[in-house]
């Protein structure tokens, strides 16, 4: 009689795991081919600004995130210095882990863009890549923090933020 009430714990134990993981999963789907965002990879920009390369301690990403944290901008994430400067590079920041810096004049093309969807929110983001890779250590990044997200809400692409990014004109 007394298993009967541990095996009956064990399974109530199990469920209540399985909810918790669904409520938190998020599905990643590419959706590089679908009509709106199909002419953006391959696309080439140049960094009108300093900004970090970063992973946030509270929720890992898959790639490291780039942002700086401008007052006022449309995008900017508060949780990094205000002034882009190698010495916080590694520094120990209560809710930030800064790995890089991208510099200003630095040109990256986008890869690749992917949806993320959970219970809570679905966002819409871009992979790049910098163009000189040379001793880079991450081979993708993530734009989340550099794009505008207005135009999501009508189901059309977010776009780089003027203020970050400018699109490279080839002839």
């Amino acid at each position: 009689m007394k298993w009967k009430w541990i095996f009956l714990a064990i399974g109530v134990g199990l469920v209540a795991a399985f909810i918790f993981w669904q409520a938190n999963a998020v599905k990643t789907t590419y959706v590089n081919g679908l009509p709106e965002y199909n002419q953006l990879p391959g696309r080439e920009f140049i960094f009108e600004r300093d900004c970090y390369i970063f992973k946030f301690k509270a929720h890992d990403t898959v790639w490291p995130l780039v942002g700086a944290n401008v007052p006022g901008a449309a995008m900017s994430v508060p949780d990094l210095p205000a002034d882009v400067s190698p010495k916080f590079v590694g520094a120990d920041l209560p809710a930030v882990r800064i790995l890089d810096i991208a510099h200003t004049g630095e040109r990256f093309r986008i890869v690749s863009v992917r949806r993320d969807a959970s219970r809570r929110r679905t966002q819409i983001t871009f992979e790049i890549v910098f163009l000189n890779v040379d001793g880079r250590p991450y081979p993708r990044m993530d734009a989340y923090w550099i794009l505008d997200h207005t135009p999501e809400q009508h189901g059309a692409a977010p776009t780089i933020l003027p203020d970050y990014a400018v699109e490279r004109v080839m002839k």
